[in-house]
C-alpha cells in the first residue's frame, strides 16, 4: 500500500501544474521514512525438545503513512536473525539459526509527547537457515507469519527507541514431525531508529 502511495507521489511531482505539485507535496508530508536496527531474543514455543533463547539482530528500512498527526500505518523491510539454542532431544545440542526478510505492517498510535504503541501482522520470508553448520537442510518453511505488538518513544528530532514482541502464528518446520512437535517462532526485539 505504501509503495503505491510513493509511486503516486512521484507521479505528482513529475507534473508541472501547481495543483498536482500541491497534491504531491501534501502526500509527501504524510509519509515518514526511517532506518532501524537492534537486537532479537528469539525462541521456539510448542517444541518437544528443550531450548534456550538465541540472541540475534534485525536491521532495515521503515516507511509510514500518517492518517493524522497521531495515527499512522507503518511498513518495515527488515533482515532478521531468529531461532533457538537446542539443549537436548532428538536434535542434540546445536543452534538453529533462521534468517528472514521480514515485512511487518503495523498500525501505530503516537502521542504528541512522542510515546507510541503499535500492532499488526508480519510476514517473513526465509533467506537462509543454519542447523549446527548445515545450511542446505530445508528444515524451515519458506514463509512464516506472525503478529507483532510493541511500544516505544520517538523524539522530535526523529531519533527513537522501541520494544516489540512477535508471536509466531505458523509452524516453523517444513515437514511436520510428531517427534519434534508443532513449534513456532517467537521473538522479543529492542530497536533504535531514526525517522527522516
Amino acid at each position: 500500500m505504501l509503495v503505491v502511495l510513493v509511486a503516486v507521489s512521484t507521479k505528482g511531482f513529475s507534473q508541472t501544474t501547481p495543483e498536482n505539485q500541491s497534491f504531491g507535496q501534501k502526500l509527501m508530508k504524510k509519509l515518514e521514512f526511517g532506518i532501524t536496527a537492534g537486537g532479537n531474543y528469539s525462541n521456539f514455543t510448542g517444541a518437544t525438545f528443550a531450548t534456550d533463547p538465541l540472541p540475534g539482530f534485525h536491521a532495515g528500512l521503515t516507511v509510514a503513512y500518517k492518517f493524522t498527526d497521531n495515527f499512522m500505518v507503518q511498513e518495515e523491510f527488515l533482515y532478521s536473525l531468529q531461532g533457538a539454542k537446542v539443549k537436548a532431544g532428538i536434535l542434540g545440542t546445536q543452534d538453529i539459526k533462521l534468517s528472514y526478510a521480514s515485512v511487518p505492517i503495523l498500525f501505530k498510535y503516537r502521542t504528541d509527547g512522542g510515546f507510541f504503541v503499535e500492532a499488526g501482522p508480519q510476514a517473513s520470508f526465509k533467506v537462509k537457515e543454519d542447523l549446527g553448520g548445515i545450511t542446505n537442510s530445508k528444515f524451515a518453511k519458506k514463509v512464516d507469519f506472525g503478529m507483532a505488538g510493541g511500544l516505544g518513544y520517538q523524539s522530535k528530532m526523529g531519533l527513537g527507541i522501541g520494544a516489540r514482541y512477535v508471536y509466531g502464528m505458523q509452524k516453523v518446520q517444513e515437514t511436520p514431525s510428531p517427534v519434534l512437535g508443532d513449534f513456532k517462532n517467537n521473538s522479543i526485539q529492542a530497536s533504535v531508529f531514526y525517522v527522516f
